[in-house]
């Protein structure tokens, strides 16, 4: 048995069940090894508050979400080392790839969790895995020197074969996917690893390491009981900011075709089985009175048909109290597929707008959503009473304010009944992130980077200020109109 300590770095101070935690906690349980978490949600010296953040530009609805959590004492630092000299753990873990590819920080968790351990005592081996690594294996082992090794693409499994490994005392230099910084320094590089294309082979996903506070989760003006969830892994589109690009290319999916459809699709989509995950999400239920399933499938409606359809039978014969808000495209939306949202008892949609400008989403974002497509969406799912939330971008390389005054006249056409705006992120090695380096966007390698809470951005035209002008007043302008706009600039100094 090996002793591994999970270290769940979120900065958002609210609860997030990451979605990596439970997968590899049951990978490791699965070969029975000693699993530990360590959640840096709620330490006030440590937290920034998206919550109230988001709630002050509107995004989210006032809840009393703040006065139904407890914030811990002492310090993040020293609560993390009083569990690693009570622990002893031989390898801490943090950062790996999900479904969660989007937000809630995982991108940036290998620097939060390094930063983390930076004053911390271990003679634990430091592992980590995640987009960074996936991206640019050598350059990550350069910028985070205090780490011992790092797995490239999904790491479940490689993490359980090195904890087997140091069970038996085996050598892992020949392990697929793992990568070890020699004694002297220099870079033992594992081969690229196979695709996980069975993900009932993890087993059911172990929430049990997360405090109950975490479960809570402000939704629509209330505070519910939920999880963060995958069914599925993978997206058949190619959009050139988007970080599942760098998966697809370290599993070898380059070629996609002129709609910006990956070639070879079904090969990259995986999904549990409709049974696995209806045991889950009835575990999740009895044992954590969950009643919202924050599904965090890239593109819900591109998992397999049947799949879907033999959940829909087992959800309807369970009859558990339990809504969905999943995230689609707006094209995946149409009158053949209401019902069958329905029948998964689907409560909400996100849906990536990101701009209006279709123009410059095809060719600046190799993204291909028609906006006449886009309206219908809203508007079926208006009419079946599912929840509509519009995801929006500002910020992205190329764009320019009179693109951020049409996308917010877009969604006033649409009138979600939600409405977020993300800054642009530049994340390692999609081709946005590459192009905003060229035109001097942004540097090669940027920390802190969060979409939700700072724009890392320094370009001229769409300066850091100006961002965060729209970033703070985008739900306003949408719900009064642009002639809100002068009145707006004038207070906020911007003339």
């Amino acid at each position: 048995m090996t002793r591994i300590l999970l270290v769940h770095p979120s900065k958002w101070g609210r609860g997030i069940t990451a979605i990596w935690v439970a997968s590899h906690a049951a990978a490791l349980k699965a070969r029975r090894h000693e699993v530990r978490l360590f959640d840096a949600t709620f330490f006030p010296d440590w937290a920034e508050d998206e919550v109230g953040f988001n709630t002050q530009n509107h995004q989210y609805q006032p809840t009393d979400y703040e006065r139904m959590i407890t914030w811990k004492a002492p310090g993040v630092a020293q609560a993390l080392q009083a569990l690693l000299d009570a622990y002893q753990p031989e390898v801490v873990f943090w950062s790996a790839l999900s479904s969660h590819i989007h937000g809630e920080g995982e991108y940036v968790s290998i620097q939060y969790g390094c930063q983390l351990l930076a004053d911390c005592c271990t003679k634990a081996l430091k592992v980590c895995g995640g987009l960074q690594p996936t991206a640019d294996l050598v350059g990550t082992f350069n910028r985070f020197p205090q780490l011992d090794a790092l797995i490239a693409g999904e790491s479940e499994l490689p993490l359980a074969d090195l904890a087997d490994a140091l069970r038996d005392n085996r050598a892992t230099d020949a392990m697929p996917g793992l990568s070890r910084r020699q004694a002297d320094g220099s870079l033992c590089l594992g081969a690229r690893q196979p695709i996980l294309r069975d993900l009932d082979l993890l087993g059911p996903y172990d929430y049990s390491l997360f405090e109950e506070q975490v479960f809570l989760r402000p939704y629509n003006g209330e505070v519910v009981k939920a999880v963060d969830y995958e069914m599925s892994r993978g997206c058949v589109f190619t959009c050139a900011y988007c970080v599942e690009t760098v998966i697809q290319r370290y599993y070898g999916f380059t070629e996609a075709n002129d709609r910006g459809v990956l070639k070879y699709a079904k090969a990259y989509l995986r999904c549990k089985s409709a049974p696995r995950v209806m045991e889950e999400l009835t575990q999740l239920h009895l044992e954590h009175g969950i009643t919202l399933i924050r599904a965090q499938d890239t593109n819900f409606l591109t998992i397999d048909r049947p799949t879907l359809l033999h959940l829909a039978e087992l959800m309807e014969a369970a009859r558990l109290p339990i809504l969905l808000y999943i995230e689609t495209r707006p094209e995946g939306v149409t009158k053949e597929t209401i019902p069958l949202l329905k029948r998964l008892q689907v409560d909400g949609i996100g849906m990536g707008i990101e701009l209006s400008g279709q123009e410059f989403r095809e060719s600046q974002l190799n993204r291909y959503s028609d906006q006449t497509r886009i309206i219908e969406a809203f508007k079926l799912l208006r009419a079946a009473g599912i929840r509509r939330t519009a995801y929006n971008i500002i910020g992205l390389v190329g764009q320019d304010e009179d693109s951020i005054l049409e996308t917010i006249s877009f969604n006033r056409q649409l009138d979600p009944d939600n409405v977020t705006v993300a800054f642009y992120s530049p994340f390692l090695g999609t081709r946005q992130q590459e192009e905003g380096v060229q035109e001097d966007f942004f540097n090669a390698y940027e920390v802190n980077v969060d979409p939700q809470l700072r724009t890392v951005s320094h370009h001229g035209g769409l300066p850091s200020h100006l961002l965060e002008f729209y970033k703070a007043h985008f739900k306003t302008l949408v719900e009064d109109g642009l002639e809100a706009l002068p009145a707006l600039k004038a207070k906020a100094g911007l003339g």
